[in-house]
């Protein structure tokens, strides 16, 4: 066996993932934006022909600069191919996730569905499965993720939302908590100031002490530097909070 095997066969050992080798075949450029706008993408591949594939598709369109291995830390996006999400490909999330700048998407052969939950807590932006992963979905992709925006499958979608709401009805709710930054009763509260309603009118509704009423608007406007009742109503409204 000679020595471009041996070292053809250790990287395609599954896990190891192969980093982005565009360095040795295009000119090194200033890393984050590409020139001319393109979208600066980092590919990572559990093996050499999903490297080689996902590095075919992309190569070929104007709108992307795949990035050198030297530099793929600071890509706009880091693409992450896989034939399903094992602990391997868990381990490599969680290190780019630890990368504020770079959002990463996920291609994947086969998504079982708790896999939803780990995709969650891993910071993956976007899902797109290997079976639909032509030149435009991938494209799309790519373009929609470094405009900040997320892309899953329909059905995943599905899922997520159910997911969501399941969340909020089994383990919010009970405490009266809820996703937004205000809490159900912070919420109310700022709904009734919203309309018109003062210190003793807010305590009557809601059932609780005037002070207990001016203790919880002071404690939202503290912990999100607001300067008066009317600059938390108009936060609340801008981020649909009530």
């Amino acid at each position: 066996m000679t020595t471009a095997d041996t070292k053809s066969r250790t990287t395609t050992e599954r896990g190891q993932y192969r980093r982005p080798d565009a360095g040795r075949r295009a000119a090194r450029t200033t890393p984050g934006a590409g020139a001319g706008g393109r979208v600066t993408v980092a590919v990572y591949a559990e093996d050499l022909i999903l490297q080689t594939g996902m590095v075919h598709q992309l190569r070929m369109r104007p709108e992307i600069e795949l990035i050198p291995e030297a530099d793929a830390d600071q890509a706009q996006v880091s693409l992450v191919v896989v034939d399903m999400v094992d602990d391997a490909t868990v381990q490599l999330l969680h290190r780019l996730q630890r990368n504020t700048s770079t959002r990463t998407g996920l291609v994947v052969g086969f998504f079982e569905s708790g896999a939803l939950q780990t995709m969650i807590e891993c910071g993956v932006a976007a899902v797109l499965r290997r079976g639909e992963a032509d030149q435009d979905r991938l494209i799309h992709l790519v373009k929609a993720m470094a405009n900040g925006e997320g892309v899953l499958p329909g059905d995943l979608l599905g899922k997520l939302l159910d997911h969501v709401s399941s969340l909020q009805r089994t383990v919010l709710d009970p405490r009266g908590l809820t996703l937004s930054t205000l809490t159900a009763r912070e919420a109310e509260m700022i709904r009734l100031v919203s309309e018109g309603f003062d210190t003793s009118e807010i305590a009557q509704k809601t059932s609780y002490s005037e002070r207990t009423v001016k203790n919880v608007l002071h404690e939202v406007a503290t912990r999100l530097e607001l300067r008066n009742r009317a600059h938390a109503v108009g936060y609340a409204m801008r981020h649909g909070l009530i």
